[in-house]
């Protein structure tokens, strides 16, 4: 079993705004680059499946592998055209899930209560959970067996606080992940904005921002040896 699960975003726009945000293409890309190098394989699921919108401010950071994957027929029609439903997801195929970010992910990640039991059925059966930037939403609600938020002690990390007012989004998104996190019992872990920063606990692998999926994936690599 050489299969990885990546969550991607369905959120066209910033709610209540008509300002354009989506998946941000790179966090996508260069995972899936740095994993696929090394054998691993790929199946692309979103909270509502189907059409999977791009952040247009993530093309100004990009490069020719993130634009080789993203110009593939493979790319194009398994992840941003006809994404997978989480009902179409069976757990026992992948030995880990990653969620990806984009600001859109604020809004359909962290109430997706199939894409909550998908990730702790990978995490109970050994299986990696990771995330990048504003993915960590998708890890925030996340509950074990006993009702325990997944993410209590332990060390994670994702778009900080700061980044999110680097930004300029502080009052636009719904809730500051670094704040939740913390309620939720985690250990946050942060380095300085917009530099490539991940981390592991065990199963749980987190990265900062987007400067830091390739550092997630490498993670994820290391621990499959």
């Amino acid at each position: 079993m050489k299969k990885i699960l990546v969550v991607l975003t369905n959120t066209i726009k910033y709610l209540g705004t008509q300002q354009a945000t989506g998946l941000w293409l790179g966090e996508a890309t260069e995972f899936v680059d740095e994993v696929t190098k090394v054998g691993f394989s790929v199946d692309y699921v979103s909270p509502k499946g189907g059409f999977v919108p791009l952040d247009p401010r993530s093309f100004k950071y990009t490069d020719k592998s993130t634009m080789d994957i993203y110009s593939s027929p493979d790319f194009q029609q398994r992840a941003l055209t006809n994404s997978l439903k989480p009902e179409e997801i069976n757990p026992k195929d992948y030995l880990a899930i990653y969620y990806t970010g984009g600001h859109g992910v604020m809004w359909d990640f962290p109430t997706n209560q199939k894409l909550q039991q998908i990730t702790n059925d990978i995490y109970q059966q050994g299986g990696f959970v990771t995330s990048v930037c504003h993915g960590i939403a998708g890890l925030l609600n996340v509950k074990d067996d006993s009702g325990n938020y997944l993410i209590a002690g332990k060390k994670i990390t994702g778009f900080t606080t700061a980044e999110e007012i680097l930004a300029g989004k502080r009052k636009v998104v719904p809730f500051l992940n670094e704040d939740v996190a913390k309620l939720h019992g985690a250990n946050f872990q942060k380095k300085r904005a917009y530099k490539e920063f991940a981390i592991q606990d065990g199963q749980l692998i987190t990265g900062q921002n987007p400067f830091s999926a390739r550092a997630v994936a490498k993670k994820l690599i290391m621990a499959q040896k």
